[in-house]
């Protein structure tokens, strides 16, 4: 039988390593992800303790139930899930987390299973149809659930997001009034959600969005038990520096208390990124450089999708032997596959001097990077090791090392 070589030369978590700095030494051949459990078990603990409200894990951002249970751990007990397959998951890893599910669009088979058989109670919808698709789905000889909460998505701007994720979903302004009283007829709980974008930059998208929420409110003149800010709330990269967390915390509870509705409503929000970004961050190998083009041995089938198909820039530094004195550059990356889409253009700064055999840290990928990686090609980072040092970058009041682009082994 052929022995396949292991990436570390030793098995997975066991060489001891504090950070970037002693894998590098290792030399592996393939990418390792490294984990930071005490880096995501202090964002939740900060939503958990700052958030002027309840806080929902969005687990599509990274379903690892390693992260699943972190996140538990830290004082997170509900979850935005989007698919039965995440329904199953928390079920099996927390079998006493609160499942609420947010995809506004849901097979009728599904919404069943989840509420029979997982004991999923909330669910979001954007129209008349998914509102009795869930009534029906949710029925048992003939008697309709009288426990359910419905929440209503509508449609916000999405113009402070990097990433806009308003024309999916969300009831346009005609038909909120009539699904809103539709909903409250049927909802034990009813509740009003929508979402301003991915990593939005300014506080004022949800201040702009719980406006919107107002009006709908107004029109409708219904009894509004939750309200659900959504996801969005941003991460640290290069070009792209938020302001702190709290004044977005401190922007929403000013909208939420101004809304009409009673005392004792509630107020949801549902970070993803926000709350696994610092999990985990990757390093690569240079295999080649073409003028100031890398090739690397992780690429847009694997961990850098979004660097590659929405050019998002992640932080990068040089791990080296020796300090590289040699002014930075920019460059760009291409993956390990054979197909030419397998790039991502950056820039990525790092000294000018960096090339074959050299290895590099890239950061903040423990949203989406980790979920999205494929084996296409036969390649794929199946590698990781659990590491003590902090993060690339940090929004969570920690003094993350400083932002330097070279490290010395």
């Amino acid at each position: 039988m052929h022995k396949h070589h292991r990436p570390l030369g030793l098995a997975t978590s066991q060489s001891g390593a504090r950070g970037g700095v002693e894998i590098a030494k290792l030399r592996p051949v393939q990418p390792v992800t490294l984990l930071r459990p005490h880096a995501a078990r202090r964002a939740a603990r900060f939503f958990v303790e700052k958030f002027p409200g309840r806080s929902l894990y969005a687990v599509k951002a990274n379903p690892s139930p390693d992260l699943l249970q972190i996140l538990w751990d830290g004082g997170i007990t509900h979850y935005d899930v989007a698919s039965i397959g995440e329904v199953r998951l928390v079920s099996e890893v927390l079998p006493g987390a609160v499942q609420c599910f947010m995809h506004p669009v849901k097979a009728e088979e599904v919404i069943a299973e989840a509420y029979f058989e997982h004991d999923v109670r909330t669910f979001s919808l954007d129209t008349m149809e998914e509102l009795e698709k869930i009534v029906r789905a949710t029925s048992k000889d003939g008697v309709v659930a009288s426990d359910l909460n419905l929440l209503v998505r509508i449609r916000v701007d999405n113009q402070h997001a990097k990433l806009s994720l308003g024309a999916k979903f969300g009831a346009s302004e005609a038909d909120i009034k009539p699904l809103l009283i539709a909903a409250r007829q049927a909802a034990d709980a009813l509740g009003i959600c929508f979402h301003v974008g991915s990593q939005a930059m300014s506080p004022a998208a949800y201040a702009e969005a719980l406006a919107r929420v107002r009006d709908a409110i107004v029109l409708a003149a219904v009894t509004v038990d939750i309200v659900d800010v959504g996801g969005g709330f941003p991460s640290v990269y290069p070009g792209m520096e938020p302001p702190e967390l709290e004044t977005y915390f401190s922007v929403i509870h000013a909208g939420f208390e101004a809304l009409p509705v009673s005392y004792s409503s509630e107020l949801w929000c549902e970070p993803g990124r926000a709350l696994c970004a610092e999990y985990a961050s990757l390093v690569v190998r240079v295999e080649k450089r073409r003028g100031d083009e890398l090739y690397i041995n992780d690429g847009a089938y694997g961990t850098l999708f979004d660097a590659a198909h929405i050019g998002w820039r992640y932080p990068v530094r040089l791990l080296r032997e020796a300090e590289s004195l040699v002014r930075s550059a920019d460059f760009s990356f291409y993956g390990p596959t054979c197909d030419d889409l397998d790039r991502m253009a950056g820039p990525f700064a790092l000294p000018g001097d960096v090339g074959a055999g050299d290895y590099l840290e890239i950061g903040m990928l423990g949203a989406y990077g980790c979920a999205m990686r494929t084996g296409f090609n036969g390649f794929g980072s199946v590698a990781s090791e659990i590491v003590e040092d902090e993060p690339m970058a940090s929004l969570y009041g920690t003094s993350a090392p400083a932002r330097t682009n070279v490290v010395t082994l």
